[in-house]
């Protein structure tokens, strides 16, 4: 499977007659495999770790898994101590691990941050969760994990904290806001989404090419099927009540939206209708920028945007 940081190309490849031909003959193949992608965006080979805390200059670490319920495993933690009154929590991209999102890690535990990176269920080195429904509360199990246990551990007990979500990981890490009294949290980052409309998502990942799909379902009418089913399958999973309410931890909570210009996945205009609708969010469009790639495109203008918000979300 490719990684989430893909981004599609301007058009699709005009297509042979031969293709147009076995793609109209794949047309009753296509719901079928609709639904297996449906089940298997959230289900993705696992990719190992490619790099480690040490790797990027943050020489502590701490292995931990924390337990979700009644799983026999858990969610799979780096903990890398800084300040214990400022704690970032991060996840990932989808069909990732959290060695993805080490860059931004780094540059939080330059900053005195607190840092723990984890992998969400049936990624990295966490738990296999093989169920296809409610996933959006499954994922949302998660991130609250990882926070009530650092929240129960004595040295971050009075921690600020703040989680910060990677393009699929941000719409668990913003409908958590949910669940405020039961784990309340003090700010949200968010990069390469989440969007108001979740349907568009999908047909994008699609097109993007980060997903395994025939030669004669990559166009034509049978690409339009599957792309038609695989959207549809993938947003009834989620079970989300989304976009979520502008009450509550919504209306109270600070947010900050990162965004490329040319993300083509979850474009800058579906991010920019979602934090408008919270009166404490912050939006910055990176230009000439897709998919996950802010912290290479623009590293200063990046690193001064999170740091600045955190700075103001954080303090004490």
């Amino acid at each position: 499977m490719a990684t989430d940081r893909k981004d599609h190309p301007a058009g699709p490849p005009a297509r042979s007659p031969l293709a147009s031909a076995a793609s109209a003959l794949a047309v009753p193949l296509a719901p079928l495999y609709g639904a297996f992608l449906s089940y298997f965006v959230f289900h993705p080979p696992r990719k190992r770790h490619h790099k480690t805390p040490a790797d990027v200059g943050i020489a502590t670490s701490d292995e931990v898994v924390v337990p979700v319920g009644r799983k026999r495993r858990g969610i799979h933690l780096w903990l890398c101590p800084g300040d214990p009154g400022r704690v970032v929590v991060m996840g990932h991209g989808l069909g990732l691990s959290k060695s993805a999102s080490l860059a931004q890690a780094a540059l939080l535990h330059r900053a005195g941050y607190t840092v723990a990176l984890f992998d969400h269920r049936n990624h990295g080195r966490s738990l296999t969760d093989r169920g296809c429904w409610n996933v959006s509360e499954r994922h949302t199990d998660d991130v609250v994990a990882v926070v009530r246990h650092l929240r129960g551990l004595p040295e971050y007990a009075a921690a600020r904290v703040a989680v910060y979500g990677f393009s699929i990981s941000t719409f668990p890490s913003l409908y958590m806001l949910r669940r405020a009294e039961e784990c309340p949290v003090d700010a949200l980052l968010f990069d390469s989404g989440p969007a108001v409309d979740l349907q568009p998502l999908w047909r994008n990942f699609l097109a993007s090419g980060a997903l395994p799909v025939p030669g004669p379902l990559r166009g034509g009418p049978g690409g339009a099927v599957l792309g038609k089913v695989f959207a549809a399958l993938a947003v009834r999973m989620l079970r989300a009540s989304w976009p979520p309410p502008v009450t509550g931890a919504y209306r109270d909570t600070p947010l900050l939206f990162l965004t490329g210009e040319r993300d083509t996945i979850i474009p800058a205009d579906g991010v920019a209708a979602l934090a408008a609708r919270y009166p404490r969010a912050e939006l910055r469009v990176l230009p000439d920028t897709g998919h996950l790639l802010g912290v290479k495109t623009h590293p200063r203008e990046y690193e001064e945007a999170v740091l600045d918000f955190l700075g103001r979300a954080l303090k004490g």
